[in-house]
């Protein structure tokens, strides 16, 4: 039975962060200088010790029903708080090399956090909406931080104007299917969902712009348009943030959607999903190959990682979900690693974006074109990096599930794609030139070779995210706690 009991408990995690950053933010508002970096240290502190509550918080339903905490949340959780951890620590001196740390930059992460957090905590399509604009207006602001920077600007407003878009449809979407299911709560979708043929097809257009909605925010083509522009024009250390804590809440939030309320139709959504998985592995592995800017590239990287993980959703079983969440897991560090790498890439304080500027990198500096190499095969899905695995266990789970159409496009793409990030090594070791890069901070160094080791270090020990990511999968699945 559902305890609530624990209702203070269960959102604990949430609560800290909210407080924590309050307070922050009434000390940098009356404070008379700009303590951005000790802010930004303090946020840090703050997410290392919300890690720790996630462990020790009790699980159960808490505010009648509008959030859970369970295993699957857990795992959740932990992997957007190493996001927002690593982007933060990038973010320290990146931001006060190119002129835009302020205090505020922090504290917007941790609201964007508070976001996430009740994105995958929620259980009704209320809450689910409070913790979907929570995060969105924090990113919106994010995205043009870099406020004297056009870029940036359009970067912002193009995130703005599209985003509010895929919010108004995911709110018409739950407007539907409130009006079929008579109900906000998941489990009782559920049961909507599993009654009368009317409710089924209504709740199921319902869906469908509800897909949309969260299909947008983890780049999912066709909703992709606003990603290579936005990965481009935003400040490095936003974009590291966004490819990261996003993509993780929105994902888990979009497993426990189809899993829970709509899982009695799954035969009716996995065609559907299928499709998005598709068509995101396609343009990913298309659209970048022309692509000489390397944050555009990682930008259309993402939308075919998306695809990826996608897969593992529409094959609709335990194996798949477990497949989906270790390839999540993956992408985290290789993407906090590569977008490290990007932010390193600096002359005379300026930031360089374009892939022919890292020619002759591993004649300068070995170590830095060793780890960015590691991350480029790994994103490949080139054996025998993490990378590999994470394509290995979405693969087979889509062939056991009988989607062997959505596998071979699988495989047919990751050689494509292989293209692209073959060529950012091959200029590093095979071309000439004089890149001259500022020295990178410790902050960047340890984000970048502890992500490095990571990815290197699953060869060997994969057990404790594959045995986490399959009881995640478990609690998610058997709706236990």
């Amino acid at each position: 039975m559902i305890n609530e009991s624990g209702t203070f408990s269960v959102a604990l995690p949430i609560v800290a962060i909210a407080a924590s950053a309050l307070v922050m933010l009434l000390a940098g508002t009356l404070s008379k200088r700009d303590h951005a970096f000790a802010i930004t240290g303090a946020a840090i502190f703050v997410f290392a010790i919300v890690g720790r509550l996630v462990f020790v918080a009790p699980t159960g339903v808490g505010f009648h029903g509008m959030l859970i905490a369970n295993g699957f949340t857990r795992f959740a959780d932990i992997l957007v708080l190493l996001g927002a951890i690593g982007a933060l620590v990038l973010s320290a001196s990146f931001n006060q090399r190119v002129g835009i740390a302020r205090f505020e930059y922090p504290l917007l992460v941790m609201f964007a956090v508070i976001g996430m957090l009740v994105l995958i905590g929620a259980d009704n399509l209320l809450s689910l909406y409070v913790g979907f604009e929570i995060q969105s207006l924090s990113l919106y602001v994010l995205a043009a931080v870099a406020r004297d920077n056009l870029r940036s600007a359009e970067a912002g407003l193009k995130y703005f104007v599209l985003g509010a878009l895929s919010s108004g449809l995911l709110l018409y979407g739950i407007s539907l299917v409130y009006g079929f299911a008579g109900t906000l709560d998941f489990g009782g979708i559920a049961r909507a969902a599993s009654g009368a043929t009317g409710a089924r097809l209504g709740s199921m257009v319902g869906l469908v712009f509800v897909l949309v909605g969260l299909a947008f925010k983890i780049s999912a083509a066709p909703f992709h348009m606003w990603t290579p522009d936005v990965y481009e024009g935003s400040p490095t250390s936003v974009t590291s943030f966004f490819a990261t804590a996003p993509k993780v809440a929105t994902m888990a939030l979009l497993a426990r959607v189809l899993f829970i309320p709509f899982g009695p139709m799954l035969p009716h959504w996995q065609l559907l999903v299928e499709i998005i998985a598709a068509l995101s592995m396609i343009v990913g592995a298309v659209g970048a190959i022309r692509q000489t800017n390397i944050k555009r590239l990682l930008g259309y990287s993402a939308v075919g990682h998306m695809g990826y993980a996608l897969i593992g959703i529409a094959a609709g079983t335990a194996a798949g979900l477990r497949g989906t969440l270790i390839y999540i897991a993956i992408y985290v560090v290789m993407s906090l690693g590569t977008f490290g790498c990007v932010a390193a890439m600096s002359r005379k304080g300026k930031p360089v974006e374009q892939i022919e500027d890292l020619a002759g990198m591993a004649d300068e500096d070995p170590r830095y074109a060793l780890a960015l190499a590691i991350f480029m095969w790994s994103m490949a899905g080139i054996p025998p990096l993490a990378g590999f695995f994470g394509k290995l266990y979405v693969f087979l789970a889509a062939i056991h599930a009988g989607l062997d159409v959505l596998a071979v496009i699988a495989i047919a793409t990751s050689v494509i794609a292989a293209f692209y990030y073959l060529r950012v090594i091959k200029v590093m070791y095979f071309d000439r030139g004089a890149p001259g890069f500022d020295p990178r901070s410790i902050g960047m160094n340890v984000v970048i070779y502890a992500s490095a080791i990571g990815l290197v270090l699953f060869i060997f020990v994969p057990g404790s995210v594959t045995v986490a990511s399959a009881q995640a999968a478990h609690v998610l699945l058997g709706s236990g706690f």
